[in-house]
């Protein structure tokens, strides 16, 4: 039998913009050189019938029950090269099709389906993908043509303006001091590994969107176009 990364707690399902659901679950692991717990979020992609998640998060009985009356799982996708670790379970549970970035999964990962991009290549229509070019690892943002435009991003774009039911006191105590919790933020964690340039976020302030779901925080409606370019000018002076 096949080995899956435990289920630990989450929210419900919720329907923030029609047909695009969102829900709140638990990340465990050890970083930095201790064991950190905090909130990651999923996003989910309703097209007919057809469900596309992204930023995966593992769902309980009742939350896969809540997930199958949506509609039918046919794909996975993952935008950032630091998440990942419930992508195996939903890939099996729903003989669903992975896409990603090239060599994002790495490791012991699950291979890609399908690339992101390659030739145009997107997991449904009415979007368009942006992709970081000077980061050590690979990452992107799926914009959605919906709703004056949603950025689906990972880690890159936050919105984690400070501790929910998922954090463990510790966690938040470190993440306060490390700054973690910032409206309209990019991920403290992320600039750490990835050393990302001004250049892509230079690229990424001039794209139009009103809202944006992130792997971290809570969904920023209507002004994140704005708040994500005040954020880039103080971080990246661009």
């Amino acid at each position: 039998m096949t080995e899956f990364a435990p289920q630990l707690p989450h929210g419900a399902i919720e329907e923030v913009f029609e047909n695009v659901f969102f829900v709140t679950g638990t990340m465990r692991g050890e970083f930095f050189g201790s064991v950190w717990q905090f909130s990651r979020n999923m996003t989910i992609v309703r097209e007919g019938e057809r469900l596309t998640l992204l930023n995966a998060v593992r769902l309980d009985e009742a939350g896969l029950a809540a997930l199958d009356a949506l509609g039918t799982v046919t794909q996975v996708v993952r935008l950032g090269s630091m998440h990942g670790l419930d992508d195996a379970f939903y890939l099996d549970r729903y003989e669903a099709s992975y896409w990603g970035l090239p060599a994002m999964p790495g490791g012991d990962g699950p291979p890609l389906d399908r690339e992101l991009g390659a030739e145009g290549a997107l997991p449904f229509g009415g979007a368009s993908l942006f992709v970081f070019e000077a980061t050590k690892l690979p990452e992107c943002i799926l914009r959605l043509d919906r709703e004056g435009g949603i950025m689906i991003a990972c880690d890159a774009l936050q919105n984690w303006v400070g501790p929910d039911a998922y954090f463990d006191d510790e966690t938040v105590q470190k993440m306060k001091d490390m700054g973690f919790f910032a409206r309209a933020g990019v991920g403290p964690a992320w600039i750490h590994v990835n050393e990302p340039k001004p250049e892509d976020f230079a690229r990424l302030g001039e794209l139009s969107y009103k809202h944006a779901l992130c792997g971290h925080g809570e969904p920023l409606r209507d002004t994140a176009a704005d708040e994500y370019r005040a954020t880039f000018a103080r971080l990246f002076e661009v």
